[in-house]
């Protein structure tokens, strides 16, 4: 019987800025896919037919005021903010340390300022809406999402590619 592994360390960069002691908290993005019951004659039940992902966001928390994320706001293309999550997984068992990174490229959908209170933290909340997503483990990528090249690339299997072949792409 094992440990997990857990986080132990994060920085967060935005368009390779290192945000070092400046991002007490995120939430990384869910996956989640689009799904819809069916049921025909002869089916004892229904199944869930996959149409494709859900939308992605990433959550993450500044602990002040962040001068160059406030300037991407209102970005007008989809891609025009990069933010990579990099985390320091460890396990207690064996101490091995497993480098996860998560790319995801989009635009702030909200920036919340919250209140302005002295002796406060005055953190700030963004919301990004990602048209991109990439996880790594130790360098090796695992999941990769383009929506709009219609890509979709999990564990080195590129389950789209039939899709876009019969449409021409």
């Amino acid at each position: 019987m094992g440990l997990p592994s857990k986080l132990k360390d994060f920085n967060l960069f935005n368009d390779g800025l290192s945000y070092l002691g400046l991002v007490p908290e995120l939430t990384l993005p869910k996956l989640s896919r689009k799904m819809e019951d069916y049921i025909a004659g002869g089916m004892s039940g229904p199944i869930e037919i996959d149409y494709h992902n859900e939308k992605i966001e990433l959550d993450w928390t500044a602990g002040g005021l962040l001068y160059d994320a406030l300037l991407q706001y209102g970005a007008v293309t989809h891609n025009a903010v990069q933010l990579r999550f990099a985390g320091a997984y460890q396990n207690d068992d064996t101490a091995q340390v497993d480098a996860v990174e998560i790319v995801v490229r989009g635009r702030h959908k909200e920036i919340e300022m919250g209140s302005a209170k002295m002796a406060d933290k005055g953190e700030h909340k963004y919301k990004t809406t990602c048209s991109y997503y990439k996880l790594m483990i130790n360098g090796e990528d695992i999941i990769e999402l383009d929506f709009i090249n219609g890509v979709e690339i999990v564990g080195g299997i590129d389950r789209r590619a039939e899709l876009r072949a019969a449409i021409g792409m």
